[in-house]
C-alpha cells in the first residue's frame, strides 16, 4: 500500500454518520476530490452526464456512483482504500442507516476506530443527531470529530456554529462523550475540508483532513487474554486447521487451549498462515490457522483460549442493547444472539431500564408491557438456550458484543455489562452442564437484618 508520499502503509478505519439530508455524501464526494482519491476522469465523466440530463452537478451523485463501481469491483480498489492523506490511508466504512452501521461496527466486520458525525448548520441537532452519538458511545468509539456542515446557508456565522457547538457539547457530556473537535464546514464549496476556508476568516482551529491526521492509531490488544473464535475447519491432507482471527492477546506453539464452551482441551502444535511459511506465535489482528497435538472435536463459534484465563461461560448476563427492529424486543419471544462466531437461541430474562436514546428519559410502561421500542436502549438480562463464551466489554471488547436476529433482520446490539460472573476454571476433571449464573434479589442489608 502506498501513499501520497512513497513512504507509509498506515491506515486508519474511520466512521462517518449523520442525519438524512445533512450532507454526508456530497461530504464524501467532496472528500475523494480534495484528496486527489478520485479515478482518473471520472469528475470530468460525471460533469458531462449532469450536463447532458440538464440538472447541476452534485457532488452526492458521485459518491453514488462510486458506491456503484464498488459493489461490482470496478475502478475502486477491491482493499477499499478510499482517499490518503500524506500520513496515512484511510477507510470509510459505509453507514448508510443505523441497522448496517449497527451490524457491521458490532460483529467486528469493520471497527472504526475513528468519527465524522455531521450536523446540518440550518437545521441544527435533530433525534437522529443525538442516537448517532449515544451509538458511537455504546460502540466504544471515543475519537470523534463533529462536522457542522452547510455553513453557506447560514452566510458563514460564527454565531451559528457556536450554538450548534454548544448544544450538542452539553448532550454528549451527558453520556459521557468528549469530542475531539467541532469544525465548521461548507462540504459542498470544500470550506474547511482540505484548506481552510476566506469564507470564515474568523475560525483558527484545523480542517477536517488535519483533524483525522490527527486521530490516533489504536493498538491490538496483544497484552489481553487471548480469545481466539474459530471460524471454520478445513481438512488438509492428514491435518485438521481450525481456522479464525485472534481478536486479542497471543497464541503460541506448545500452548495449552481451552475451547469454550465445550471445555475441550489441547495443545497448539503448529500455527499456520496463508501463503507464508509457519510461524511459532500470532498475535491480536492476525488471521491464522492451528493444528492440534491431541485430535478433539471442535467446530465453528468455539472460543480458544489459554487454560489460566478462559472466557465466561454462561447461559445469563447483564446487558446494554440497542434496538432498531420494526417491531419490539419482546420478553416471551425468542430471537439469535452472534457474538463473535457463535450462534444461540436467546430471551429476555428481565428488563431493568429502558431510556429514549434522543432524550436520555427514562420510558414508563405499564406493568405487562415488557419489551424494547425501536430506537430505545435497554439494561437488561438475557438468557441463552446454551452457555456461550463470552467476557465483559470494558474488558475484552471482540468478544463482550453483540447482535440480535429477529427472523433474518439484524435488529439489534449490545455490549456486555459488569455483573456478577461465576468464572469455572479449567483444572477439574469433572464440568456440570446444567448449571448457570443467576441474580438473588435478596440485597446484603436484607440479609443481615434476617440473620444478625
Amino acid at each position: 500500500m502506498i501513499t501520497l508520499n512513497g513512504s507509509s502503509s498506515e491506515q486508519l478505519k474511520i466512521v462517518i454518520v449523520g442525519h438524512v439530508d445533512h450532507g454526508k455524501s456530497t461530504f464524501v464526494g467532496r472528500l475523494f476530490h480534495d484528496t486527489g482519491s478520485l479515478p482518473e476522469g471520472k469528475l470530468e465523466q460525471l460533469q458531462k452526464v449532469a450536463e447532458r440530463r440538464g440538472v447541476p452537478f452534485e457532488w452526492a451523485n458521485l459518491m453514488d456512483a462510486l458506491q456503484s463501481e464498488r459493489d461490482q469491483n470496478i475502478t475502486i480498489d477491491t482493499a477499499q482504500i478510499w482517499f490518503q492523506t500524506r500520513k496515512r490511508q484511510y477507510v470509510i466504512i459505509d453507514a448508510p442507516g443505523h441497522k448496517e452501521f449497527l451490524k457491521n461496527m458490532i460483529t467486528g466486520a469493520a471497527n472504526a476506530e475513528a468519527a465524522l458525525l455531521l450536523i446540518d448548520a440550518h437545521e441544527g441537532v435533530q433525534e437522529n443527531s443525538r442516537r448517532h452519538g449515544y451509538l458511537l458511545n455504546l460502540l466504544g468509539i471515543r475519537q470523534i470529530a463533529v462536522l457542522v456542515n452547510k455553513m453557506d446557508l447560514e452566510n458563514y456565522a460564527e454565531s451559528r456554529f457556536k450554538h450548534i457547538e454548544s448544544e450538542y457539547r452539553v448532550w454528549l457530556k451527558s453520556i459521557g462523550v468528549e469530542p475531539k473537535v467541532f469544525i465548521p464546514i461548507a462540504a459542498r464549496h470544500g470550506d474547511n475540508l482540505a484548506s481552510r476556508s476566506p469564507e470564515m476568516p474568523w475560525w483558527n482551529g484545523p480542517t477536517v483532513l488535519e483533524a483525522l491526521d490527527d486521530f490516533k492509531l489504536a493498538e491490538p490488544p496483544k497484552d489481553q487474554p487471548l480469545r481466539f473464535p474459530i471460524q471454520d475447519v478445513y481438512r488438509f491432507d492428514d491435518r485438521r486447521i481450525l481456522a479464525g482471527r485472534v481478536e486479542a492477546g497471543s497464541i503460541r506453539v506448545g500452548d495449552r487451549v481451552v475451547f469454550s464452551p465445550s471445555n475441550k482441551t489441547s495443545t497448539v502444535k503448529t500455527i499456520e498462515r496463508w501463503n507464508a511459511p509457519p510461524a511459532e506465535s500470532a498475535s491480536a489482528g492476525e488471521s491464522i490457522g492451528i493444528t492440534l497435538a491431541e485430535q478433539i472435536f471442535v467446530e465453528r463459534g468455539a472460543v480458544a483460549a489459554l487454560e489460566s484465563a478462559p472466557p465466561f461461560e454462561l447461559s445469563s448476563f447483564k446487558a446494554r442493547l440497542f434496538w432498531l427492529g420494526k417491531q419490539p424486543f419482546a420478553k416471551g419471544k425468542t430471537y439469535k444472539i452472534k457474538l463473535a462466531t457463535q450462534e444461540a437461541d436467546c430471551r429476555i430474562e428481565s428488563i431493568q431500564k429502558v431510556i429514549d436514546a434522543s432524550t436520555l428519559e427514562t420510558v414508563s410502561r405499564k406493568e405487562n408491557e415488557v419489551f424494547v421500542g425501536r430506537h430505545e436502549v435497554a439494561e437488561l438480562t438475557l438468557h441463552t438456550r446454551k452457555p456461550i463464551a463470552f467476557d465483559v466489554h470494558s474488558d475484552i471488547a471482540p468478544t463482550g458484543r453483540f447482535v440480535i436476529v429477529d427472523g433474518f433482520e439484524v435488529s439489534g446490539g449490545g455490549i456486555i455489562a459488569p455483573g456478577s460472573y461465576p468464572r469455572r476454571t479449567h483444572s477439574s476433571t469433572t464440568k456440570s452442564t446444567n448449571i448457570y449464573w443467576s441474580e438473588g434479589k435478596i440485597t446484603s442489608g436484607q440479609r443481615e437484618l434476617r440473620n444478625g
